[in-house]
């Protein structure tokens, strides 16, 4: 079982950043492939980015290419998401999500492919 801890979030003013960080404990987050997701008041949730389990590939939404990184540490268990150039639509609660073995690159924006989540942090961008 894995348990995810996300940290970081925030208030912040329009163009500003944040990093947001997930901490895994209870497996072996090496094999882990990781992803970010975001759901905002009264939306669905949607994907953001992700990262395979080395580093090697990350796949990002296109509303946040170009502005966000994704990134991982193995060893220290933890996944980054550096957020630039923030907007007032990127106000949301960010979750991290976990899966024990790989996908096809086309799978990784499916939520439903994750099995284990975090409890999400408030990200909030004013204007």
């Amino acid at each position: 079982q894995v348990q995810l801890v996300e940290s970081g979030g925030g208030l912040v003013q329009a163009g500003g950043s944040l990093r947001l960080s997930c901490a895994a404990s209870g497996g072996t987050f090496t094999i882990y492939a990781m992803g970010w997701f975001r759901q905002a008041p009264g939306k669905e949730r949607e994907f953001v980015a992700a990262i395979n389990w080395s580093g090697g590939s990350t796949y990002y939404a296109d509303s946040v290419k170009g502005r966000f990184t994704i990134s991982r540490d193995n060893a220290k268990n933890t996944v980054y998401l550096q957020m630039n150039s923030l907007k007032p639509e990127d106000t949301a609660v960010y979750c991290c999500a976990a899966r024990p073995n790989s996908i096809s690159s086309g799978a990784y924006m499916l939520s439903y492919k994750y099995p284990y989540w975090g409890q999400g942090t408030q990200v909030t961008v004013s204007s």
